[in-house]
């Protein structure tokens, strides 16, 4: 059972990222647009960023969170585990990202969205660093 869950939790993980990696770049091509006056361009980014966080996003966190609790309640020594607070730590910060990509994707829609396609494109970079210390975390297990 343990390794059908930790199959799920890491692919619910992967469609996560790809997600968390995608939104930002859009909200770059829409800046862009924006600033362009491409209101055609803009009207098709507004549809494309609402799908892919209701439709993918949102649901992959809701399967990482679902998954990783459940992986928790059959390890739970892992509680105990420095690297698992760290992790745990960095999950809670990506749902947060998660939830301020939901504040500029209503500022899009509602054409109140002031922030530049520069901030966007390093906004873009964040979950990377995470996955990066979260991988690292899960896989040397640290401390």
């Amino acid at each position: 059972m343990y390794l059908w869950i930790k199959a799920l939790h890491i692919v619910a993980v992967v469609t996560w990222f790809a997600a968390l990696f995608y939104l930002p770049r859009l909200y770059v091509y829409h800046a862009m647009a924006r600033d362009k006056g491409e209101q055609q361009a803009i009207d098709y980014f507004s549809v494309m960023e609402r799908k892919l966080y209701r439709g993918i996003m949102t649901p992959s966190m809701i399967a990482v969170i679902v998954f990783g609790l459940w992986l928790l309640y059959l390890m739970p020594h892992w509680l105990g585990m420095g690297w698992m607070h760290v992790k745990l730590l960095l999950v809670v910060l990506l749902v947060a990202y998660h939830h301020v990509c939901l504040v500029y994707l209503k500022q899009f829609a509602a054409g109140r969205c002031r922030r530049s396609h520069v901030f966007f494109r390093w906004f873009n970079e964040l979950p990377v660093v995470v996955l990066l210390a979260i991988v690292i975390l899960a896989v040397l297990k640290p401390f």
